[in-house]
């Protein structure tokens, strides 16, 4: 008999198990281990009245229950009605394209699925994308899956875009003769994933006038998961929708319900500037499984009708807040600063970026992440997080799912290690 024989295609072959997949099977197979690795949310403030109170509705509407069959690929358009609005009143400044916002929003399951989407239709192997620094390293993980090259924005000695750095590296990209591979842009922009920063006006602005003056009109990716989860104020920066600088280049911009609502619905949106570079998402989409569950469109869209999103807001972002602080003291009360460890208290989001001294290292293979492990407490390694010239001196706890008491265990083991290991 004759052996089976195949190969697998290039992809196939660059296609590696996605590293957040690892964190979450150690979490979820170790009751044992305290995570602040994968971004959970917290489990005791999810909005199971409001779930229930929604698929109630959804039930006793008279007719058929064509909540239960299959939507469109786009999307439901009365939950794209009701986020494009929102969208809408969240920046004034947006009015003036109000129908270009609300015809080109859609729906996908979550904001990961419309990332790897455009990355598809934009990007071949060899083609390079630029990236926050830090960035969400699960982008950067359908980076090198699709064989694409992060580049990182440069920074300045504050640690904020640095717009005339970014000219020198963008002219050095011409002269090189890689003008043709410079595909796209890609920033997370409020309290961010994995650095909590926020970017101000002036830093997005500085990277469009530096893309324009070297003449790269390349589509933008701004990424605003976390944009509602701010503790007390929200971040005030307008998104590339509105700012004037940004408003030639094609402009894609992202959110999820996941984060701010319940991230096992699985739900994200975003509006595109450009209808040919959507219709070339949605096609692709089609190909994925032409659109995000119907029900779970239908449960969203009743809740944000009811008013449960901001209910559900008001919920979380005080206690965030507080299991921030929980963390944070445990690190600063244990002793963590004394060791030369850094971080800066966020304004949002769910995570802590710690940088260890220089020269000490947090990789997933190195002794301090073994220890930890060992020791009952997980993190996401910093160098995950950057798509070139890569650090090995970072660390991102998240709080989003442990309890208090669990915060100030973790915070405890952690700060231990960190101790036997300085």
């Amino acid at each position: 008999m004759c052996a089976f024989s195949y190969s697998f295609s290039s992809l196939g072959d660059r296609a590696q198990p996605p590293t957040v997949a690892r964190l979450m099977a150690l979490m979820l197979g170790n009751p044992k281990l305290l995570s602040l690795a994968a971004g959970f949310t917290d489990n005791c403030t999810l909005p199971v009245a409001a779930v229930q109170a929604a698929v109630d509705k959804l039930a006793a509407q008279p007719g058929e229950p064509l909540y239960l069959q299959y939507g469109t690929n786009q999307g439901r358009p009365g939950l794209r009605t009701l986020l494009a609005e929102r969208l809408l009143d969240q920046e004034p400044g947006l009015k003036l394209q109000a129908d270009l916002i609300r015809n080109n929003f859609f729906i996908t399951n979550g904001s990961q699925q419309a990332l790897y989407l455009a990355m598809q239709v934009l990007c071949d192997p060899g083609d390079i994308v630029l990236v926050d620094r830090p960035s969400y390293f699960v982008f950067l993980e359908i980076l090198t899956g699709l064989g694409v090259q992060a580049r990182s924005f440069p920074l300045d000695a504050a640690g904020r875009i640095d717009g005339p750095a970014l000219r020198v590296l963008l002219a050095g990209m011409r002269a090189r003769g890689e003008s043709s591979r410079l595909k796209a842009v890609y920033f997370v922009s409020y309290f961010s994933n994995p650095s909590a920063r926020s970017l101000d006006e002036a830093e997005k602005n500085a990277v469009a006038e530096a893309l324009t003056s070297e003449g790269f009109m390349v589509p933008v990716l701004e990424d605003a998961a976390y944009r509602e989860l701010y503790y007390e104020t929200p971040h005030p920066a307008r998104s590339v929708l509105s700012l004037p600088s940004w408003a030639a280049f094609p402009r894609l911009y992202l959110s999820t319900l996941t984060k701010p609502f319940a991230s096992g619905l699985k739900v994200g949106y975003g509006t595109c500037t450009e209808p040919e570079l959507l219709a070339k998402m949605m096609h692709v989409r089609g190909h994925h499984d032409f659109g995000t569950a119907n029900f779970t469109q239908a449960i969203l869209e009743q809740v944000l009708a009811d008013g449960g999103l901001d209910k559900q807001l008001a919920v979380i972002r005080p206690a965030y807040l507080r299991k921030m602080e929980v963390l944070h003291a445990a690190l600063s009360e244990g002793g963590l600063p004394e060791l030369g460890w850094r971080w800066k208290v966020p304004g949002g989001g769910l995570y802590l970026w710690l940088e260890a001294p220089a020269g000490f290292d947090t990789g997933l293979d190195s002794a301090f992440c073994c220890e930890c492990v060992e020791a009952g407490v997980l993190y996401v390694p910093g160098e995950l997080c950057f798509g070139d010239n890569v650090p090995v001196n970072f660390v991102r706890l998240s709080f989003g799912v442990l309890g208090e008491k669990d915060l100030v265990e973790a915070g405890r083991r952690f700060v231990a290690v960190a101790r036997r290991l300085a």
